[in-house]
């Protein structure tokens, strides 16, 4: 007898976002419960409903605001989904938590990337998923394969399906390039805006200009 692996799905049910449901809806799969709950402490648990024996598990959590919580959630899913028995974990990260934090711009400073990708490695994932990374660097941080999903590619069937003619805005030098494959893609304009970041400040602008064409 042939035995068929199962499929199974996991989603962040203390936290829901409505993306998980949406993957799942037009793969027509079912999710499975996580079961996350909090102890008085403030300690995250998991525990899922249906056997997770031989199945390839999708982890789905986007590494958004609280993001330590983001990516523990996540950790402790993926260690859980290991535990039992999984037979493919994959960390699907459509918001890569602390890609920006990708080099060391000064001395004695973290390179917190490569951190979390450490982290995700040794929880026991064996692919991740995200979306267009701050940098392409980052998948050098990962010792397991790595998926990138360009962001044109899911802006452009955004668009496609709303009838929305966008002008692209982008700001910073590194996603120049982004802005310039979205224009292309899209046919549309692109506008650039130039700012400054003042040394040792976060999150303040001093000087904007901008210019479309």
């Amino acid at each position: 007898m042939e035995m068929t692996p199962k499929r199974g799905w996991s989603w962040l049910a203390a936290r829901p976002t409505g993306l998980a449901e949406e993957i799942a809806s037009c793969l027509g799969v079912t999710l499975s419960e996580t079961n996350i709950r909090r102890f008085a402490d403030g300690e995250i648990h998991c525990r899922f409903d249906a056997s997770m024996r031989g199945a390839d598990m999708f982890i789905v959590q986007t590494h958004s605001g609280p993001v330590n919580d983001s990516i523990m959630e996540q950790l402790i899913m993926v260690d859980a989904a290991k535990r039992a028995s999984a037979h493919r974990i994959t960390a699907v990260c459509p918001y890569y938590g602390y890609s920006r934090q990708d080099r060391k711009a000064t001395g004695r400073e973290p390179i917190t990337a490569k951190l979390v990708a450490d982290l995700l490695s040794a929880a026991g994932v064996d692919r991740v998923v995200s979306v267009d990374l701050h940098s392409g660097q980052i998948q050098g941080f990962f010792d397991v394969p790595v998926t990138i999903s360009p962001r044109p590619r899911c802006c452009w069937t955004t668009c496609a399906s709303t009838g929305r003619r966008p002008r692209r805005h982008r700001s910073g030098r590194r996603p120049v390039k982004v802005a310039e494959r979205y224009s292309q893609l899209l046919d549309t304009d692109l506008a650039l805006v130039h700012k400054r970041h003042p040394r040792g400040t976060y999150n303040e602008v001093e000087a904007m200009t901008w210019s479309a064409w």
